[in-house]
């Protein structure tokens, strides 16, 4: 049973050790993309403000309008970007331990359940043995 053990152990270690780099690569790459989520939210309220602008003094002339997008939500918070990814980093870490467990628990069930059917045949047959000599 120990032997088990520590082979779910072991495989959730390497399973841990191998999805690390991405969960690495996702932070990095989600931090990039609300920094770009917020650049383009800027330009676009600089455009408009270009816009009110331009029809107030022709002279000023407004930039490369890119906010033809329909603008869905503001991005989220930081705050709540940083729940997500901890709450996603906890999922990650602790799917492999619980499937472990699953594994270890579900194991212990059997060797239960064969026990109790053991038992129930050693009934079974002393039950048998003392209908014979009647």
């Amino acid at each position: 049973m120990k032997v088990k053990l520590l082979n779910v152990l072991t495989v959730c270690l390497v399973t841990l050790i191998v999805i690390s780099p991405a969960m690495v690569a996702l932070k990095v790459v989600w931090e990039k993309h609300g920094e770009l989520v917020k650049a383009q939210n800027l330009i676009c309220e600089v455009n408009n403000i270009n816009k009110v602008n331009q029809a107030l003094e022709p002279a000023v002339t407004a930039g490369v309008n890119n906010c033809d997008r329909p603008v869905v939500n503001q991005s989220p918070t930081p705050d709540s970007v940083y729940k997500l990814a901890i709450i996603l980093q906890w999922f990650i870490l602790l799917t492999p331990v619980c499937i472990g467990l699953g594994i270890l628990v579900y194991d212990r069930y059997l060797v239960h359940r064969a026990a109790v059917f053991q038992e129930q045949v050693e009934m079974l047959e002393k039950l048998w043995q003392q209908s014979i000599e009647q």
